[in-house]
């Protein structure tokens, strides 16, 4: 891989988008090695995953302007929908996915972030989608999801419509991020959080994901349904077992075996 790094420790991977050259940005090799690479992850042994950028300026600054300055609309249509079903797996993605920002989170490297389900940063890091200024509209997703993840339409379009850069302090008041750490100490913090996650039963961390997601395009009752569903089917786990007989005997030693 040239484009991507990926680590276990422990049971979280680390995937980084390394090209810190161009402040990580987003070409059609990049956007191939990360879905190369997420295909791959093993979910037996892997129970969260952080994501990053390489270097200490930027998570990602964006898709690369250079490469979709020579797209016709057809190209620019397989690059947009290439980097959405990438976007979209990670958003489905079976385990956990924080993003830490360690920086420009611009254009595509905001609808980077917006697909992961937390989004840690540092003091430095700054998010827009400045892609009106460009003269295209965001392509990988940042329309649909940026109302979603903060809840308010006017906020929301005011970022795309103008294209204004926020920092970090912003950007967690509106709830585009659940932390702001110093840059010395991000990596530090999302692996402490992925750590804790991973300490859970990862058949019901998967479980409550999807019905966290799935449960958003449904009506309540449909997704307390679907909820019930999931709830009832952790009871055939060994890891429910241990769970609950842990709790029973006061025994704050768990191992969850993923089954």
């Amino acid at each position: 891989m040239t484009f991507i790094k990926f680590e276990l420790a422990e049971q979280v991977g680390i995937l980084t988008i390394n090209r810190p050259e161009a402040l990580n940005a987003l070409n059609t090799n990049v956007l191939a090695e990360l879905d190369e690479v997420l295909e791959q992850i093993d979910f037996e042994v892997t129970r969260c995953l952080v994501l990053t950028g390489a270097g200490d300026k930027a998570f990602v600054a964006g898709a690369d302007v250079a490469e979709m300055a020579e797209m016709n609309e057809e190209q620019a249509r397989i690059f947009g929908q290439f980097g959405n079903v990438i976007f979209r797996k990670i958003e489905k993605f079976p385990i956990p996915v924080i993003a830490a920002i360690n920086g420009y989170a611009l254009g595509g490297g905001n609808e980077l972030a917006l697909s992961c389900d937390i989004r840690l940063c540092s003091e430095n890091a700054v998010f827009g989608q400045p892609e009106a200024g460009l003269g295209i509209t965001p392509g990988f997703g940042g329309t649909q999801r940026l109302t979603r993840v903060i809840g308010s339409i006017s906020k929301a379009k005011e970022l795309l419509f103008t294209c204004r850069n926020i920092k970090a302090e912003e950007a967690q008041a509106i709830g585009l991020v659940s932390a702001v750490y110093p840059v010395e100490t991000l990596m530090e913090e999302a692996m402490k959080m992925a750590k804790r996650i991973a300490s859970h039963a990862p058949i019901a961390i998967r479980n409550i994901k999807k019905a966290a997601n799935e449960g958003l395009d449904v009506s309540i009752d449909e997704g307390i349904q679907l909820e019930v569903g999931l709830f009832s089917a952790c009871f055939s786990t060994e890891d429910q077992k241990e769970g609950m007989r842990a709790f029973l005997e006061k025994r704050k030693e768990k191992v969850f075996r993923n089954r």
